[in-house]
């Protein structure tokens, strides 16, 4: 099975109507709708990589901790869209979910998903207890107020902004977790993993403020110049351009040489410099013109 089949499988199982019970019917086509169709499924992708790097000896552990790390990027999507933060119509080409339901559904929604996640995890507990335990500890951690997501969405409203520690919270925290849990996943520490996680986090924080300052709405499936008009911290005020660019380069330059050594570092590293092209590809000039 694909990397991406599987990923998807394990999300819809998470999301079916048996998983989700006797759900009030438009929390249970909400929680679905904020999920399916996805992105690219980056973080999951990333974190079933390194798990299959580091021997992937329990697949049903690595599955979970998949699926429990996309259902919290997708909750803070879905919140993330809300008025009382960015107010944003669109995501990922169709209705956010609070234009395509309403308000309050969608704070629901987004809450249930991040439970949904933990409880993911939880069942998996019979078959690895100190595994599981561990992900449960390393989700939480990443998504909170210790430099999670939360504390990243928090510092914007700050009156002064540290940017590096603004975007390795609110960007960088899921993709640290993405190389943490796979490496918990297949019975690795995840310490030595930090790194590589915090500069893939970097990278994509660097090329969103870009692509928000240079591309149009309809070429990202969301909302642009999001940054300026919420007058929110970000590459592009504080470098410029040109200097968000040449940083984005930098941080690249040494996603691959943090990667720590495992028995499949070596199809590892082709897969994080292929995202690293892909983040590469963003539009010389402005093409909102």
């Amino acid at each position: 099975m694909s990397l991406d089949k599987r990923i998807e499988s394990a999300l819809v199982k998470a999301l079916s109507p048996e998983a989700l019970g006797e759900s009030p019917p438009l929390l249970a086509a909400a929680l679905p709708y904020g999920v399916f169709p996805g992105g690219a499924r980056i973080r999951p992708t990333i974190l079933v990589s390194v798990a299959l790097a580091c021997g992937d000896d329990c697949p049903a552990i690595t599955d979970a901790a998949a699926v429990a790390l996309e259902l919290m990027h997708c909750a803070s999507l879905v919140h993330d869209d809300l008025p009382a933060f960015d107010n944003a119509d669109i995501r990922r080409g169709k209705a956010s979910l609070h234009k395509a339901y309403n308000e309050p559904l969608a704070v629901l929604a987004g809450d249930s998903l991040l439970i949904r996640g933990f409880e993911v995890l939880a069942d998996v507990g019979p078959v690895n207890p100190e595994r599981a335990l561990k992900l449960i500890s390393k989700l939480g951690q990443l998504s909170g107020a210790r430099g999670g997501i939360c504390a990243g969405q928090a510092w914007e409203s700050e009156s002064k902004v540290d940017l590096a520690a603004y975007h390795q919270a609110k960007t960088g925290a899921l993709f640290i977790a993405a190389t943490q849990m796979g490496a918990i996943a297949a019975g690795y520490e995840a310490e030595p993993w930090f790194d590589l996680g915090m500069r893939i986090g970097s990278a994509f924080q660097i090329a969103d403020d870009l692509k928000d300052a240079l591309m149009s709405a309809e070429a990202m499936g969301k909302p642009a110049g999001q940054d300026i008009a919420n007058e929110r911290p970000n590459a592009v005020k504080t470098m410029g351009i040109e200097g968000a660019r040449k940083h984005l380069q930098d941080v690249l330059a040494g996603a691959i040489a943090s990667i720590p050594s495992c028995p499949g570092e070596a199809k590892l590293a082709q897969m994080v410099q292929l995202y690293a092209h892909k983040i590469m590809d963003i539009p010389a000039s402005a093409e909102r013109g």
